[in-house]
């Protein structure tokens, strides 16, 4: 991928190690503080277009930093594997191509926030979990600490669940995970499309996509 190169040569010494922990250590910030405040942080930083026009422009970015759920033995789960992943993608890609995917996706979010009025986290978040899965199709984890299985059938699981949701759901819906998962499209898009073509290839990521969907 030379642009991505390009990129990381020119900018690569500005990028953010270890990124899912500072993310996942604001979101366990905002989760106790939204308990203190009985719900009110969760409605400040949630995303409002029209508030966000009315001047509260926090709210365009601060509702990548939302927790992604209310239980408090889920929300360690949920913020443990978020840095597993993201851990595991940065080792993959390096600093700055984990980066540039997350930034990606954000900005993805953000812009159907304002073409829609609707914008959240969940398929940012999302399009982590299978970039990982194509890249380690067969690292296996603990469903509910107990049942193991391999991370390629849990991504096969939630792309039948997303493209349900984007085919049965609303116009903001289909464009919110259609923009969140720009990324996903433009890190795997060509090796996928080399892939269906059968054509031969060297990249690592294409060798995935194949293990991913035949193993």
């Amino acid at each position: 991928m030379n642009w991505i190169d390009k990129l990381d040569r020119k900018f690569g010494r500005h990028s953010i190690s270890h990124l899912m922990y500072g993310i996942s250590a604001v979101m366990l910030i905002v989760y106790f503080a939204n308990l203190l405040t009985r719900g009110a942080v969760y409605q400040l930083l949630s995303f409002n277009r029209s508030l966000i026009f009315s001047g509260q422009i926090w709210r365009a970015v601060t509702f990548l930093i939302l927790p992604p759920n209310n239980s408090p033995i889920w929300i360690l789960f949920s913020l443990y594997f978020y840095c597993l992943i993201g851990n595991g993608l940065e080792q993959e890609w390096g600093s700055f191509r984990f980066n540039l995917f997350y930034l990606i996706g954000a900005l993805g979010a953000i812009i159907s926030g304002f073409l829609t009025g609707y914008a959240v986290n969940d398929y940012l978040n999302f399009s982590m979990f299978l970039a990982f899965a194509a890249i380690y199709p067969n690292f296996q984890i603990l469903v509910f600490f107990i049942l193991p299985i391999q991370i390629k059938y849990l991504a096969a699981f939630d792309l039948v669940f997303y493209a349900f949701s984007f085919i049965s759901g609303t116009f903001s819906t289909r464009i919110a995970i259609l923009m969140a998962l720009l990324n996903v499209i433009l890190f795997f898009g060509s090796d996928f499309y080399h892939h269906l073509k059968g054509e031969s290839g060297y990249r690592q990521t294409r060798n995935n996509w194949r293990n991913f969907y035949r193993q």
